[in-house]
């Protein structure tokens, strides 16, 4: 019974570290990569001033979350060591708290040490994109620190994972996956814990939108889903374009996954999304707060 509860109580109100994230309405996590190499915006945001920048425009626009990324996970990226993460790490995030001290901050990692060193520095979310799969002591870390975890997906690495992906059911796989990861999870004392089916990381398009279409399925895991869409090969491929040309095709997916159950939208564009959840809430009549400028 305990149990259920806890499931329960994290699909609605989390705590990140005494920040509270009510997710009764959806809401936007904005996306910083601090690399030189992510599929979209690598190399924009390597630089302390344009990181603040871009920060305070996503937290004016509308941003609940802002995640930060220093290892890209774009296919074919490679791995960088645990120390070059770290030192690009830990600097950003001192930086935007000084600035930004209320925003809930996410750490996106893989890496056990990366996510003790970016909580302790005041980092309160964890996004693992290896579902635990590349540091076994990342699901004993996240039960320690008590913060919430973004337990994804993927199938095979970055480097590879595009090479010809394959499943049987890709919607029952993947649910069968989480299920066993979140068992894990609650063994170690996690008990605020978002999953991500992984769009794009080892998928197809057909295996994407099959995703996309069955969202509400991943419901049965009694947590919050996030969908990670935003300028993704899925919108590219269809339409015949780059990622700098994908903000329309992300949009309109972002819809079909708040209409599909999504919780939260992460995305690079923080304005249109937060535009999107807007809509939707007059569409569900789940109309959230107004911005602080009125809007």
């Amino acid at each position: 019974m305990k149990q259920s509860q806890s499931v329960l109580n994290s699909g609605t109100l989390l705590n990140c570290r005494g920040k509270l994230l009510d997710l009764t309405n959806p809401v936007v996590m904005g996306i910083i990569n601090i690399t030189p190499d992510s599929f979209h915006d690598g190399g924009k945001f390597t630089e302390e001033k344009a990181i603040i920048k871009q920060v305070g425009k996503m937290v004016k626009e509308g941003a609940t979350i802002v995640d930060i990324g220093a290892q890209s996970t774009r296919p074919g990226a490679k791995i960088i060591s645990e120390k070059l993460e770290l030192k690009r790490v830990q600097p950003v995030i001192d930086a935007i708290l000084q600035k930004f001290p209320d925003i809930i901050l996410s750490i996106d990692t893989f890496r056990s040490a990366v996510a003790f060193a970016a909580i302790s520095a005041g980092a309160s979310l964890i996004n693992d994109v290896s579902g635990g799969n590349y540091d076994a002591e990342i699901f004993p870390i996240v039960g320690s620190l008590q913060v919430p975890y973004i337990l994804m997906h993927m199938q095979g690495e970055p480097k590879t994972m595009q090479v010809n992906p394959q499943y049987n059911n890709v919607v029952t796989e993947i649910s069968t996956f989480l299920l066993n990861k979140i068992s894990e999870l609650r063994k170690f004392g996690v008990k605020d814990i978002i999953i991500d089916p992984g769009f794009g990381f080892g998928k197809t398009v057909d295996h994407n939108f099959s995703i996309l279409k069955n969202l509400n399925y991943f419901k049965i895991t009694g947590c919050p889903v996030l969908a990670g869409i935003s300028r993704k090969s899925m919108i590219c491929k269809v339409l015949k374009i780059n990622p700098d040309k994908a903000l329309n095709g992300t949009t309109a997916l972002n819809m079909a996954a708040l209409m599909n159950g999504a919780s939260i939208l992460r995305v690079h564009d923080v304005k249109e999304a937060v535009e999107v959840v807007r809509l939707f809430a007059e569409l569900s009549d789940k109309r959230p707060p107004k911005l602080a400028d009125g809007r």
